[in-house]
């Protein structure tokens, strides 16, 4: 423990040497994306702006990290999938509300926190693959995947996954735990194998075989689609229809989740943070999600990618996903109650 501390303490020395909270025209992010992702977005905020943006990536423990460095913090904003880990940061007591006109016009209030603690820059459903013989109309509900017609026919990767528990946390949100549970009960026993692999890996086990359903992000569609590198990943594509669930009139609408950013309380350039969260929802901005990971945008009048169209428009759940981010820790505790991932 001593010794995580120690090193600790040296990245946060590290990263307030090499990043000066305090200059003029910059602004310093910690971010869950990935590099390639958020490079062409901050380029293009410089480039409007003449506002330098210095970005720490990291895949875990960024809450840690800027509960650990106090006011000696040097990050102005958070960016990070899923609202689950702009919950941890929240739930910490690390945001600061932002009131931005532009915020209030572009992100509906679903898609931010009550306070306007975070916000979604865009968001990302998470679907049914299904194979192509799979008949259309064969499911309609998030709650067929618990039908026992299904039973050794759907794949999905770990039910702790953040992904997944954003889903179990959403069903529990609309239906109450008790039900959740059963439902989860029955999506186990309705599993070809073992939870594991990433998105695409449910893909590629539709392709083969070994299941006819499985749960997963739209966006990684476009990911397989374009990817000349990997020419199986686009057979796995061409071998799966997308699936929208509880579209209905009535209905829930098809969860989905988001990309989201937070101000957090000790901003040193707080105003060019701002600009650069009002930045992120402009056209130029959203255009570039929309076409560089296929998410969907929260912007609207945004065009999309052709292929990522083709595949149709949903329905979205406007349950507001603060609500959602309350019930993940019942879900974690509902995956292991039932023993999902075993």
């Amino acid at each position: 423990m001593l010794n995580a501390i120690r090193n600790l303490a040296v990245f946060v020395t590290a990263l307030a040497t090499a990043v000066p909270a305090f200059a003029a025209g910059e602004v310093n992010l910690y971010s869950y994306r990935q590099e390639s992702l958020l490079k062409p977005l901050t380029d293009a905020f410089t480039a409007e702006t003449g506002i330098k943006v210095n970005v720490v990536h990291a895949e875990k423990g960024l809450t840690e990290k800027i509960i650990a460095a106090g006011d000696n913090n040097p990050a102005d904003l958070v960016l990070t999938v899923d609202v689950g880990r702009l919950e941890e940061v929240r739930a910490a007591g690390l945001f600061e509300p932002v009131e931005s006109e532009v915020i209030s016009e572009v992100v509906p209030a679903h898609l931010r926190h009550p306070e306007n603690l975070w916000f979604a820059l865009t968001t990302r459903a998470r679907v049914i693959y299904a194979h192509q013989d799979v008949a259309e109309d064969a499911l309609t509900s998030i709650r067929d995947l618990a039908d026992p017609k299904w039973k050794g026919r759907i794949c999905t990767r770990s039910g702790k996954h953040v992904y997944n528990i954003g889903l179990i946390a959403s069903i529990i949100a609309e239906d109450g735990e008790e039900a959740a549970e059963q439902w989860l009960r029955g999506l186990k026993a309705n599993l070809a194998r073992k939870p594991q692999g990433n998105d695409r890996a449910q893909a590629k086990a539709i392709f083969e075989g070994q299941c006819d359903l499985a749960i997963a992000n739209r966006y990684y569609m476009g990911k397989m689609h374009y990817n000349s590198k990997s020419p199986e990943q686009q057979q796995w594509a061409e071998q799966i229809r997308v699936v929208y669930l509880d579209q209905e009139i009535g209905g829930r609408g098809q969860h989905i989740n988001i990309s989201g950013a937070g101000l957090l309380n000790t901003a040193k350039n707080r105003d060019n943070a701002i600009k650069l969260l009002e930045f992120l929802l402009g056209e130029t901005a959203q255009g570039l999600y929309a076409s560089a990971n296929f998410e969907e945008p929260v912007r609207e009048g945004i065009a999309t990618d052709s292929y990522i169209e083709s595949l149709g428009s949903f329905k979205a759940d406007r349950i507001n996903l603060q609500e959602v981010a309350e019930h993940r820790a019942a879900a974690a505790r509902l995956v292991d109650r039932v023993g999902f991932d075993l």
